[in-house]
């Protein structure tokens, strides 16, 4: 299943379409059901491939222009972060583990999931969070900071 999204002008709609819609119930947007299931154990019992990415929130110091530096957070030390390979119905299964002695919390938003950051939320100093959904949709996807509650986000853009 491809999810894609597309957006309405809708001062270019026809007031009859509009109408027409809203007689039949309005739209409604439908969550797959690949994408609905984000428990780890219940997804593991699929008997789906599941692939383990474990991830580390580190504070760097990275050379900027001017002889200056910059603080920034990466994944396992890297910017950009590790490549994180999968196959097209594998469970992602991600932990992310933030060392006590980071001065802030840090997130992981991964395009590929198709879901909000929001189910997500950040991972604090000292604590590892743990999700997983299944990789649906093929392509090369992005992953980041998600930034949800978090201060500081200059630091958290690669």
């Amino acid at each position: 299943t491809q999810i894609s999204g597309q957006s309405l002008d809708m001062s270019k709609m026809d007031v009859d379409v509009i109408e027409q819609i809203h007689q039949m119930g309005g739209l409604q947007l439908v969550m797959p059901q690949a994408f609905a299931e984000t428990d780890c154990g219940a997804l593991a019992d699929t008997g789906r491939n599941v692939v383990e990415f474990n991830l580390t929130g580190e504070s760097v110091e990275l050379p900027i222009m001017g002889g200056k530096t910059y603080n920034a957070m990466t994944f396992s030390g890297q910017v950009p972060g590790p490549t994180l390979r999968v196959t097209q119905g594998d469970v992602v299964q991600m932990t992310l583990s933030i060392p006590a002695d980071e001065v802030t919390g840090h997130g992981n938003d991964m395009h590929a999931s198709q879901m909000t950051a929001l189910a997500f939320d950040s991972v604090n100093p000292g604590e590892t969070s743990q999700y997983c959904y299944i990789a649906e949709s093929a392509g090369v996807f992005k992953y980041h900071c998600s930034g949800v509650h978090l201060v500081g986000m200059d630091q958290h853009v690669f």
